[in-house]
C-alpha cells in the first residue's frame, strides 16, 4: 500500500513540477546572468521578484526523486600526457546488473580494474569521481546494478549469494590477471568472492583487493547505523520497510527494499543540514548566483536518484552482516559452501578507512587483514585517511590527493 500511495502521489505531482520547471527555464533565459543589482529599477522593473520566482520554482522542481539511472557523463580523461575519448561499453549483462567497462579509445594496455558499486539506494553514477581518478591509469569496469523495481517477477530473487556470484561471473568474463576494489557495503562480497574463486583455484581470481570503508566486522566501534541494525529483529525490517512493487511498474510484484523509503532515512539522520543545503540554494539563485548554487543542484540531482533493492539482498545483509557477522565468526556461506578468507594467498589486500567515518567506523574494514591470514605481509597495506568521512574515502580531494596514489601503487606493484 505504501508504495501504491507514493506513485500516485508522485503522479499527481509530476504535472505541476514540470510546470515549475518550465517556468524556471524560461525565466533563466529572460534574466541576466550575475549577481542581482540593488538598484530602483531593478525594482520596479519586476527583476527581484522574478528571480525569486525563478529561485522557488528551481527549488520545488528538484524536490522531486528520479528513479532512472542519470548519466556518468565521463566524455575523456588525461591518462600519460594525452586526452583520450571514454566509450561505456557493456561487456556483460544479466536482468540485475551489468558489466560496464569506460573503455578509452586508443589508449595503451592498463591494469583492468572491478570497481564494485553498492546496491543501497542509489546508482553506480555515486561512484562518477572515483571512476573517473582511477581511469587516469586504468582500465576501469564498473557493477551497474539495475533497479530492481524495473527486473520482471520472471527473472526470479536476488539475494546476497547473487550478487557475490555476480562478482565471481564478471571476472570470470574479464579475465586473469583484473584487479577488485569494493566500495562500503559490497566489501563483505567482494572478499567472500575472493575467497571463493581461491578455494577454488580459480584462474580469473584478482590479482589485489582493496576494501574501502566496507562492514567487514561490524562488531568492531559500532556506529548508529550498526546500533539501528541491532536494534530490531530481523522480521521487524521485514514486516515495515519491505513492501511490493505495485501494478504501473515492470517489476510488478516484486517485493523491494524501495530506494525512497531508504532515502527518507538518510535525509533524517541530517535534515538541517538538507534543509539549509536547499534555503541557501534558493537565496543564490534568487540572488542570481547561479554559478555557485550549482554544486548543490548537481549534489541533489545525483542524491535524489534513488533505485529499490531487492528484499532478499536487503534483507540476508542486514542479517548476515550487521546482525550475525556470519563472515568475522566464520560461518558465512554460499550455496551451502563456507566462505574462507584464510585461503587468498595470491591476491594482496588493501584496507581503507576514514577517520571521521560515521556510517563504517574504523576498525571495521581493516578486520579483513585479521581474515586473510595466508596473505604475504608484503602484499598487505592498511590505510586510514584522516581528516574524513564516509564519503570522502572514495571522492573528492583527499581521495584523489592521498589515497588514490596509494590504491595505485599497490595495483601497479601487483599487475605483473
Amino acid at each position: 500500500m505504501l508504495y501504491a500511495a507514493y506513485e500516485t502521489h508522485q503522479t499527481a505531482m509530476a504535472p505541476w513540477r514540470a510546470a515549475a520547471r518550465g517556468l524556471a527555464d524560461t525565466l533563466h533565459r529572460l534574466l541576466p546572468e550575475g549577481p542581482v543589482q540593488s538598484s530602483i529599477e531593478e525594482l520596479m522593473a519586476g527583476g527581484v521578484v522574478a528571480r525569486s520566482v525563478l529561485a522557488s520554482c528551481e527549488v520545488f522542481a528538484r524536490l522531486a526523486l528520479t528513479h532512472h539511472r542519470p548519466a556518468f557523463g565521463i566524455a575523456s580523461v588525461s591518462s600519460q600526457g594525452r586526452e583520450f575519448e571514454i566509450v561505456e561499453e557493456q561487456v556483460m549483462r544479466t536482468p540485475f546488473g551489468t558489466l560496464l567497462r569506460f573503455r578509452k579509445e586508443g589508449a595503451p594496455e592498463q591494469p583492468r580494474v572491478l570497481l564494485v558499486a553498492p546496491m543501497s539506494g542509489h546508482f553506480a553514477t555515486l561512484l562518477r569521481d572515483t571512476i573517473r581518478t582511477l581511469l587516469q591509469d586504468h582500465d576501469v569496469y564498473i557493477t551497474d546494478w539495475h533497479n530492481a523495481r524495473d527486473v520482471p517477477l520472471k527473472h526470479g530473487v536476488f539475494g546476497l549469494d547473487d550478487y557475490t556470484d555476480h562478482l565471481i561471473q564478471f571476472l570470470t568474463r574479464m579475465g586473469p590477471g583484473a584487479h577488485l576494489m569494493a566500495i562500503c557495503q559490497p566489501c563483505v562480497a567482494a572478499l567472500s568472492a575472493t575467497a571463493l574463486m581461491a578455494q577454488d583455484g580459480h584462474p580469473a581470481q584478482p590479482r589485489s583487493l582493496t576494501l574501502m570503508a566496507g562492514p567487514i566486522d561490524c562488531r568492531v566501534n559500532p556506529t548508529a547505523v550498526n546500533e539501528l541494525a541491532t536494534s530490531k529483529p530481523l522480521s521487524w525490517f521485514e514486516q515495515n520497510l519491505v513492501h511490493t512493487v505495485p501494478w504501473t511498474l515492470r517489476g510488478v510484484g516484486r517485493r523491494v527494499y524501495p530506494g525512497f523509503v531508504q532515502l527518507s532515512a538518510f535525509v533524517s539522520m541530517n535534515e538541517a543540514r538538507h534543509r539549509q543545503a536547499f534555503q541557501d540554494m534558493r537565496q543564490r539563485l534568487a540572488a542570481g548566483l547561479y554559478d555557485e548554487a550549482k554544486p548543490t543542484q548537481t549534489f541533489y540531482e545525483e542524491y535524489f536518484a534513488v533505485a529499490d533493492l531487492p528484499a532478499e539482498f536487503y534483507l540476508e545483509t542486514v542479517g548476515k552482516v550487521f546482525q550475525t557477522y556470519d563472515l568475522p565468526r566464520g560461518s558465512l556461506s554460499w550455496r551451502d559452501t563456507v566462505v574462507d578468507p584464510s585461503a587468498i594467498r595470491r591476491t594482496a589486500l588493501m584496507t581503507v578507512e576514514g577517520e571521521r567515518d560515521d556510517i563504517c567506523a574504523v576498525g571495521q574494514t581493516v578486520a579483513a587483514q585479521d581474515l586473510c591470514t595466508a596473505v604475504r605481509p608484503c602484499w598487505r597495506q592498511h590505510h586510514v585517511q584522516t581528516g574524513v568521512g564516509h564519503y570522502g574515502v572514495f571522492s573528492g580531494k583527499r581521495w584523489q590527493r592521498e589515497i588514490y596514489p596509494r590504491v595505485r601503487d599497490l595495483i601497479h606493484q601487483t599487475a605483473v
